[in-house]
């Protein structure tokens, strides 16, 4: 047993107990004292999680007891300790009324991440650092599996591709990122690589890997790679010898091309002279600039590359050239079709070649077509992506988005909005703010209708989910229906603690500050102070940050760092005022205002490194990322050297987006 991996914890607590179906194993969960009713579900989940496992790798739990526990001042979301797995109240405890769905979703993933480290990481332990992906990218991946087969109404994996793979895009288009295996040198580089790359890109290469290989093939190279290497070391290479073993192919030719070099490709696709065949070609791609040189040369990925017609008919091949040309079946072929059928693997799609592969595609999905919702979610992701770096109209992605006004999945909607706030709060200035509002509130008003204020009966899981985005929305948009409704509900809610839903908090919260003053920003400190749940707690915090009032900010960020506020929330809190275009500038003095006690406070580790990025990255000027590189040339900050690095090139990326394309919005607005 490795040495990281031993816990102790003493203290009072609750614990409730129950055995899994087979009677093997004692599943325990530790709640602060009079909390053992918040442990239920983490219980629930714990016990059918660890049979799921089981039965899945085809090796046992080799342990007679599975404890799980929540500590209040935890730095990480949890830590898979062998047999007792600790958390963050937060990522274990889930209140009957007061906790989210979105909450309910974190914390079973979290348990399903843990519970899978008990294989990937406990049973077989990676060699080294460098080989850190082994256990995080596959209980990435994992955790996913398990959820959706405890939970298959959630629809994970639609959101997978929206969370994980969607964070892996953003962060590997960068020139700064690094490969999924990285040389560490020494322990005080490992904080680091616990990034978006090891995580997240990590999952989304193995599930690339599972579709391409197929589910027997990968289950028996993973049962015979946890079999054999029992209560030893690996490297990445052991793995990709018992799935060649299992599946007949070459996975270490395949996967060294997306674990050993960081990056993704581009796939460009053409039509020909000849019906049914297409050329394709790949490039790396990067949010900055069109890659030339080495950037372009020495970059050549193995892709499983598939076709899916808006029917959902599909054909795949592969590409390992740089170019080639692919004939696909007439079923297809003369049908309305994309590239990348559930956005299983990890390359971007630009159809900017064939003008009539791209209008056929964005008919689709104005007419309801391409049913997964993952195709739908991967159309709009690509051309986001693409418009930023100057691959695609801006005007044109402005066009795609209005063929969602009726889309009825919540994951969709998440990844558009998170897009759409991308482009918004980039080229966000006075002059445009009343029209992207209106932009905004016409985009969203037919999901806001059909959903309303108040919860349907026998309504889905997501739905309410989707109720507490849309709504969030609008009252950012400045619809004045919703405005007056959240803060209306925020006063309610202050006289009574069972007025307003959990999936509705954050959102009227958030609404009530923006548009309210200090009496709304007194109302949610006093809920804050009011409540022992943590999770209602983070809410209100995370919420501060989004008043329109710039002394109220300042005071915000002052309570960010008062005993009030546990040191690992202080980060989020602080973010919250630089997601504020009233409150970046604001928060990047904080920084370097307090940057002693902020640095002795979280030991230069992976805390610091999150708050560095999350306030440096919302700048878009050249002047703003010397000034930035200034601060940190006097003031180093190794364990967040490669923070630094992807800030600096997220703004300077952000410049050049602005200097090309402002002129563009301006004028798609005017019209």
């Amino acid at each position: 047993m490795s040495t990281y991996l031993l816990a102790f914890v003493i203290g009072e607590f609750d614990k409730i107990s129950r055995e899994t179906c087979n009677g093997r194993v004692l599943v325990s969960v530790y709640t602060p004292k009079g909390k053992s009713e918040q442990g239920e579900f983490a219980l629930d989940v714990a016990a059918r999680t660890l049979p799921y496992y089981e039965e899945w790798f085809g090796i046992e739990y080799p342990l007679p007891k599975s404890d799980l526990i929540a500590i209040p001042d935890f730095a990480a979301g949890a830590m898979e300790n062998w047999g007792l797995i600790t958390y963050r109240e937060t990522a274990l405890l889930v209140d009957p009324i007061s906790t989210s769905a979105a909450t309910k979703q974190w914390v079973a993933l979290v348990v399903a991440h843990e519970e899978a480290h008990q294989w990937f990481g406990n049973l077989v332990t990676m060699e080294w650092w460098s080989q850190l992906w082994l256990n995080e990218g596959f209980a990435s991946w994992v955790e996913y599996l398990c959820v959706d087969h405890l939970f298959p109404d959630w629809k994970i994996w639609t959101q997978f591709v929206y969370q994980d793979a969607g964070r892996a895009f953003s962060l590997d288009s960068l020139k700064s990122s690094h490969p999924i295996e990285v040389e560490v040198g020494h322990p005080s580089e490992v904080d680091e690589i616990f990034d978006i790359i090891s995580y997240s890109k990590g999952s989304t290469v193995i599930r690339m890997l599972h579709s391409f290989l197929g589910e027997e093939a990968f289950k028996q190279g993973l049962h015979n790679y946890l079999k054999k290497f029992t209560y030893t070391n690996t490297v990445t290479e052991d793995l990709w010898e018992a799935l060649s073993e299992t599946s007949g192919k070459n996975v270490e030719q395949m996967m060294n091309t997306w674990t050993k070099q960081m990056g993704y490709p581009v796939v460009t696709i053409s039509e020909t002279e000849e019906n049914n065949k297409f050329k394709v070609e790949q490039l790396r791609f990067l949010s900055s600039e069109i890659p030339s040189g080495a950037d372009a040369e020495d970059y050549l990925w193995f892709i499983p590359l598939g076709f899916v017609s808006e029917n959902g008919e599909t054909y795949y091949t592969t590409l390992s050239e740089r170019e080639g040309v692919v004939e696909i079946p007439d079923n297809i072929a003369n049908s309305k079709f994309k590239l990348n059928p559930n956005q299983s693997s990890f390359y971007r799609v630009n159809y900017n070649n064939s003008p009539k592969l791209y209008n056929n595609i964005q008919d689709s999905i104005l007419n309801g077509g391409f049913s997964e919702a993952t195709d739908r979610i991967g159309v709009q992701n690509d051309a986001m992506a693409l418009a930023k770096v100057g691959l695609l109209e801006i005007s044109k992605y402005f066009d795609l988005v209005n063929c969602y006004k009726n889309e009825k999945d919540y994951t969709v909607w998440a990844d558009l909005t998170s897009n759409l706030l991308n482009v918004l709060s980039t080229f966000g200035n006075e002059d445009l703010k009343d029209k992207f509002n209106q932009f905004g509130l016409e985009l969203y008003s037919t999901a806001g209708e059909a959903l309303g204020f108040e919860a349907k009966e026998n309504e889905s899981h997501l739905d309410g989910m989707l109720r507490s985005l849309v709504v969030n929305r609008l009252g950012r948009f400045g619809d004045a229906k919703t405005v007056e409704f959240a803060k209306n509900k925020l006063e309610e809610f202050v006289n009574d603690r069972n007025s307003l839903p959990a999936d509705l908090r954050s959102a009227v919260y958030g609404i009530a500050l923006k548009h309210g003053g200090e009496e709304q920003y007194n109302q949610v400190l006093t809920i804050f102070r009011d409540t022992d749940l943590q999770e209602e707690k983070v809410r209100c915090m995370r919420s501060l940050g989004s008043t329109g009032n710039v002394d109220l900010l300042k005071q915000t960020l002052d309570f960010s760092l008062s005993d009030e506020i546990r040191s690992q929330d202080a980060v989020f809190v602080i973010i919250s005022v630089a997601n504020n275009p009233k409150g970046s500038e604001l928060a990047w003095q904080f920084l370097q205002d307090n940057w002693d006690k902020l640095y002795n406070l979280y030991q230069g580790g992976f805390l610091l490194s999150r708050l560095i990025s999350g306030i440096i990255s919302q700048f878009s000027t050249e002047e703003k990322a010397l000034e930035i590189e200034a601060f940190f040339v006097e003031h180093p900050c190794p364990a967040g050297k490669r923070s630094i690095s992807q800030g600096l090139e997220t703004v300077r990326s952000n410049a050049q987006w602005i200097n090309r394309d402002l002129d563009s919005v301006i004028s798609y607005f005017s019209d």
